[in-house]
């Protein structure tokens, strides 16, 4: 494998590039491109959001001619004939194509990315959120127990309550709360730990000003904060009743927040589902153990 790469996983919602170089990541960028949103609006993949991607692909270009680009949930979804109308456009203008993952791909790498390097003794449930899908994968001592999919993510949840994306929604978090219980099922294995992973989960928690612990349970410099329940409680809550807009104007982009509210729901059902004691915010994304697997090819 050449000594610089570039892996991009394109979500659908967000879209993120990792550029590495000698195992080491010199670029990291989130773009948001609603995939999943403007084709449920449209019946359609936008040119608008090829064009976007395209932009991102020459950013990644700059670096290095040796890309991966990976397609996840909006991209399992489509038709043949519509990823072919998409890859052809990349190609013609980057020469490269997308590869769609599957859900179980995208959660093993994702997981890997979170367990592979950590010792702790005791369930860990890795919780992979998306746009449009959300995976759960159940960890014991580095070996999988357990592992839950479902098809859908945060843009579904606020397709269904859309003023989770205005400054004050006038949904409650119990409301939004109830709703999505009824999505994920009550059978979870029981974990200590929770770890938040398939996105940049410190995005929300350092443009809202909410303070972290550092993680005592086990060393890991890619996990090195940690809530407790408790926290995640009442922070939780407070992200349905403080001002989107402020926490928007703290940020770079300001269009990250739109799923941001229906993710903390989410991720607190889920955490009181597994009776977890404390949660882990991570950056850890599929790419991490992609990474791993292009090095040793």
């Amino acid at each position: 494998m050449n000594n610089r790469f570039a892996i991009i996983e394109i979500g659908s919602y967000n879209t993120k590039t990792h550029v590495y170089e000698d195992g080491n990541i010199i670029y990291d960028k989130n773009t948001t491109i609603q995939f999943k949103a403007n084709y449920k609006n449209n019946s359609k993949i936008l040119d608008k959001d090829i064009d976007e991607l395209i932009n991102v692909i020459t950013k990644a270009l700059e670096y290095t001619d040796n890309v991966h680009i990976y397609g996840c949930s909006i991209f399992r979804n489509i038709t043949n004939e519509e990823l072919k109308e998409v890859n052809d456009k990349v190609y013609n203008l980057c020469k490269l194509n997308i590869e769609v993952v599957s859900q179980e791909d995208e959660a093993y790498y994702t997981a890997l990315g979170c367990y592979g390097n950590i010792d702790y003794k005791g369930n860990i449930c890795i919780f992979i959120g998306g746009g449009g899908s959300i995976e759960l994968i159940f960890v014991n001592n580095k070996e999988i127990i357990d592992k839950k999919y479902y098809s859908f993510g945060v843009v579904d949840v606020t397709n269904k309550f859309e003023s989770l994306k205005e400054d004050i929604p006038t949904c409650s978090f119990d409301e939004v709360y109830e709703y999505v219980s009824d999505l994920i099922s009550d059978d979870l294995i029981k974990s200590d730990v929770l770890i938040l992973a398939g996105g940049d989960h410190f995005y929300w928690y350092n443009n809202a000003e909410y303070k972290l612990l550092d993680n005592n349970l086990y060393d890991s410099k890619d996990q090195g904060k940690m809530l407790t329940i408790d926290m995640s409680d009442e922070y939780d809550r407070d992200a349905l009743i403080t001002s989107l807009d402020r926490i928007r104007n703290n940020s770079d982009n300001p269009s990250w927040f739109d799923g941001s509210r229906a993710m903390k729901v989410i991720t607190n059902l889920i955490s009181h589902k597994v009776d977890a004691k404390y949660i882990i915010p991570t950056r850890i994304n599929m790419e991490d153990g992609l990474k791993n697997k292009l090095l040793n090819e």
